[in-house]
Formats: C-alpha cells, sequence, structure tokens
C-alpha cells in the first residue's frame, strides 16, 4: 500500500479529527479513503448515466413497457 501526505488547513483537519473522535471511522486515513471511493463510485456512475443519456433508446418506455417489467420482476401492475 502506498503512502500519501496531505496538508489541510485547521479547520479541515479539526474536522476528519472529529469524523473519527465520534466512531465513523477508526483513523483518519480510513476517512479519505472513504472519500477516495465515494468519488470513484460518483465518477463511474456519472460515465454510466452519460453514456445512458448518449445512447439510442431501445424500447419505447410507455405503460406496457413498465407493465412488462413489473411482470419479469413479479410485481403487480399498477394504473
Amino acid at each position: 500500500m502506498g503512502t500519501m501526505n496531505v496538508s489541510l488547513p485547521d479547520a479541515l483537519k479539526a474536522f476528519v479529527d472529529d469524523q473519527v473522535e465520534a466512531g465513523h471511522y477508526s483513523t483518519s486515513s480510513e476517512y479519505v479513503r472513504e472519500l477516495i471511493r465515494k468519488d470513484q463510485d460518483r465518477q463511474r456512475l456519472r460515465g454510466l448515466l452519460l453514456a445512458g443519456a448518449a445512447s439510442r433508446p431501445s424500447a419505447v418506455a410507455d405503460d406496457a413497457y413498465f407493465d412488462g417489467l413489473r411482470r419479469r420482476l413479479g410485481g403487480s401492475s399498477q394504473a
């Protein structure tokens, strides 16, 4: 595992320390790793959403389409 030193203003360091002291994270490194993972997930989701928005629709999303999805998932059709 690599090491990275990060300089933070006092207010940000105090915030990170508060998160650790409150028991949300066991170390400041764990907190930073979690932030990075969440940002990776956000960027991945953004990429998927942009790809979906740029793609052509494969089917009309009308009532029949959603009824079919509900049937495949075992749900009920609602009007």
